[in-house]
C-alpha cells in the first residue's frame, strides 16, 4: 500500500537549535538598546565609589546628557581625593561644564592605544572643542608619554592652563566608552585662574588618598593614629612634599623583629617621617635626580646627615635604599603639584633605628638615652650615716674564704713574732 508524500519528522533537539538560531537573527536585525539609549556616563561611575564626586559634578551639569547622544569616546575621571573642595571655586570665571567637557575625548582609547603613543605625542579632539569656545585648536589635549611611560594629558597650547598624569584605567565599554583615571582637574588654556591661584589651595588629605587608593589600609592606620598627617599637610606648602607609602604586603612582609606596631608612639612617628621627602618630586624628576642623597622629615628632626635615603634609577625602575633595605617604587598613587605619592614595595626602615643582621634580617636598635634615670651625675654625694659593708655571697664566696685564710695567715706571723721576742730575752 502505497505511503503518503509528506514532511519528514524533526527531532525536539534540531527544532530547539533552529529557534535559537532564528531568535539570533532577528536580535542581529534590530538596533541594540545600549546604541538607542546612548551613553550613560554617570551610571558606568556609580559602580566605583572613589569616582562618585566626579560623577555628581558630571550629573549637575549638561554634560551627562550630551554624552547620551555620542559613542566611542574616553572619559578622563578623576578620584574624589583629587578633586578640589570646591571645584567651581578652582575654575573662577569659567563655566565648570566646559571644563568637564575638556575631560570627554572623542576618540575611544584604549590603554594598549596610550601604549603605541608616538614619541611627539597624540592630538586628541575633546568635546569642549565643539562649543566653539574654543580659540583655535585649544579645545584639543596633547596626550604624551613622559618618563618611565606615564602619559602626560595637557593643552597643546604655548602656555597650557594646567596638565595631569594619567593614574590608569577604571573601566571600558568596549569601542563605546573608556574610563580613565587622571591626577586632577584639567583646565583648558585661556581660562582665568588668577582668582584660585591667589588663594592657598587646600592641603591634600594623604590619608583619605591611602584609603581611596586601596591597599594602604596600614600606612592610613598609622598615619591617622600617629597625628603627624597635619606635618604632612602644613609642609605641603612652599617646596611641597614627595611620600613613599608601603602596601599591605610590605608590611605584611617584615620580620617579626621589625613589630613598627609595638614602637613607642614617638618612634613610630619618626619611621613614618623618615617616608617623606620636603620637596614634590613628580616620577620623572625622580628618575633624573641630581643629588641621590635626600634629608627627610625625619632628617629636620633631628639633625643633618641623618635619616637619609639614597635614591637611584636601577634597570629601569627608581631604587630608594635606606642602609639596610632597598625598596623600589611600584606606581604613582597620587601626583598633583605640590604632593606626589608613590607605592613602594617595601617599608623603609632607618637604619639609625634599625640594625642588619649577619643573615640579612633587621632588628630594632634601642633608643639612644642620653642620660638614665638612676644616673643623673656622675658626682658621688656624701653618705649621710655609716653603713655596713655587703655581705659577701653567691658567687663571692670564694673570694670570703680567701679573705679569711689571708686574715689567719697574719695573725699566725704576729704570733710568731712575739715569741722570738720572748725567747731572745731569756
Amino acid at each position: 500500500m502505497g505511503r503518503g508524500l509528506g514532511a519528514a519528522p524533526v527531532s525536539p533537539r534540531l527544532a530547539s537549535l533552529g529557534a535559537a538560531a532564528l531568535a539570533l537573527l532577528v536580535a542581529a536585525a534590530l538596533p541594540s538598546p545600549a546604541a538607542g539609549a546612548g551613553l550613560n556616563a554617570t551610571a558606568v561611575l556609580s559602580a566605583f565609589p572613589n569616582f562618585a564626586d566626579f560623577a555628581r559634578l558630571l550629573a549637575s551639569t549638561p554634560v551627562a546628557s550630551e554624552l547620551a547622544g555620542r559613542s566611542s569616546l574616553t572619559l578622563l575621571a578623576v578620584p574624589n581625593a583629587n578633586l578640589p573642595q570646591s571645584p567651581s571655586a578652582f575654575v573662577a570665571g569659567a563655566d565648570i561644564a566646559d571644563v568637564l567637557r575638556y575631560h570627554v575625548l572623542l576618540e575611544y582609547l584604549s590603554p594598549s592605544d596610550l601604549a603605541r603613543l608616538p614619541p611627539s605625542g597624540k592630538l586628541v579632539t575633546t568635546l569642549f572643542q565643539t562649543t566653539g569656545r574654543a580659540p583655535s585648536d585649544f579645545g584639543a589635549v596633547n596626550l604624551t608619554v613622559g618618563p618611565n611611560s606615564t602619559v602626560v594629558v595637557r593643552s597643546p597650547a604655548p602656555s597650557p592652563g594646567s596638565s595631569a598624569t594619567v593614574l590608569g584605567a577604571v573601566t571600558a565599554v568596549p569601542y563605546n566608552l573608556s574610563v580613565l583615571a587622571v591626577g586632577g582637574l584639567i583646565v583648558p588654556s585661556g581660562f582665568d585662574l588668577a582668582a584660585s591661584e591667589s588663594r592657598p589651595p587646600p592641603p591634600v588629605n594623604i590619608t583619605r588618598v591611602l584609603t581611596d587608593a586601596r591597599g594602604f589600609y596600614v600606612a592610613a592606620s598609622m598615619l591617622q593614629a600617629s597625628g603627624v598627617a597635619s606635618e604632612f599637610e602644613a609642609d605641603e606648602r612652599g617646596a611641597g612634599i614627595t611620600v613613599f607609602v608601603p602596601t599591605d604586603d610590605a608590611f605584611a612582609g617584615l620580620p617579626a623583629t621589625d613589630r613598627l606596631q609595638s614602637l613607642p608612639a614617638e618612634r613610630k612617628a619618626v619611621v613614618l617621617r623618615f617616608h617623606v621627602l620636603h620637596s614634590y618630586y613628580p616620577l620623572g624628576s625622580l628618575e633624573s635626580i641630581v643629588n641621590p642623597v635626600q634629608p627627610t622629615l625625619a632628617t629636620e628632626h633631628t639633625e643633618a646627615g641623618h635619616f637619609t635615603l639614597n635614591i637611584t634609577r636601577v634597570n629601569g625602575s627608581i631604587a630608594i635604599d635606606t642602609g639596610i633595605v632597598q625598596a623600589s617604587i611600584t606606581r604613582t598613587v597620587f601626583d598633583q603639584n605640590p604632593v606626589a605619592v608613590f607605592a613602594v614595595s617595601k617599608v623603609l626602615l632607618p637604619k639609625e633605628m634599625f640594625s642588619r643582621g649577619d643573615s640579612g634580617s633587621t632588628a630594632m636598635v634601642p633608643p639612644s638615652v642620653a642620660m638614665a634615670p638612676g644616673d643623673a651625675g656622675t658626682e658621688q654625694t656624701p653618705q649621710t650615716r655609716l653603713s655596713s659593708p655587703p655581705d659577701l655571697h653567691g658567687e663571692d664566696s670564694e673570694s670570703s674564704a680567701a679573705l679569711a685564710t689571708a686574715k689567719g695567715t697574719s695573725w699566725w706571723c704576729v704570733g710568731l713574732m712575739y715569741l722570738h721576742l720572748l725567747l731572745s730575752l731569756v
